[in-house]
């Protein structure tokens, strides 16, 4: 577990786990041996059994009497969990998942600039207008572009003033950080600050129809960059 050193002896067992599980080395149904696991990782019942309970947490494993502990079907896995996306992510470069994140993308984020568009507040603009600000300034810094951008879809989320948009953050935020790492560590020469601009000065403006439309822009040329890797 030498690899994840950093997230200490709980995290460790945590992520080697779920890795096992997402790659399919325990399968769907399968019983984990708590023995053979305890003397892999050199850890403490305790450490296994709170990490098992992560897990569980999720929806990824269960325990039941004379059955242990075993790896509960994909379907019902807490997708939606920061956790569980973060490790599907950090996999590989998938296809499948960054589609379905933009058609999900695709369904809320226009959504939420018409709503912001009616709803912001001037604070929320400043956060906005602090974004871009990022954003332009990030130059060829793939980080500072990736938190440039991350705060950006989360001041956007924010200005809709909606409880539950503002929780989509979570799913938004962790395919979107996977999918900026990818996108600049290729590309990298893109000027992003035009395009989010467009939606900026819609909110700005009050105008729901506009702040759609340019979000719509956005989102497919997201996709489109994409697409140019992945070809």
């Amino acid at each position: 577990m030498q690899q994840y050193a950093a997230r200490g002896v709980h995290g460790q067992t945590v992520e080697v786990i779920a890795q096992r599980i997402l790659t399919g080395q325990f399968a769907e149904g399968s019983t984990l041996d708590i023995t053979a696991l305890q003397a892999e990782f050199d850890v403490s019942l305790t450490v296994l059994r709170e990490a098992l309970k992560v897990l569980a947490a999720k929806g990824m494993v269960d325990a039941r009497p004379k059955r242990g502990t075993f790896v509960r079907p994909r379907a019902d896995w807490s997708l939606l969990d920061g956790d569980v996306l973060r490790w599907q992510f950090a996999r590989a470069a998938q296809p499948s998942l960054f589609e379905d994140l933009h058609e999900l993308r695709s369904i809320v984020e226009p959504g939420a600039a018409s709503l912001a568009a009616v709803r912001a507040t001037d604070a929320d603009v400043a956060a906005l207008d602090a974004a871009l600000a990022a954003m332009a300034a990030a130059g060829s810094d793939a980080a500072a572009a990736v938190a440039a951008d991350l705060a950006f879809h989360r001041a956007l989320l924010s200005a809709t003033h909606n409880e539950l948009l503002v929780r989509m953050e979570v799913v938004i935020e962790t395919g979107l950080a996977e999918r900026d790492r990818m996108v600049h560590g290729a590309l990298g020469t893109d000027d992003p600050v035009p395009s989010h601009r467009a939606v900026v000065d819609a909110i700005r403006a009050h105008d729901p129809a506009s702040a759609a439309d340019a979000m719509r822009l956005l989102l497919k040329k997201a996709f489109d960059d994409v697409a140019r890797i992945g070809s």
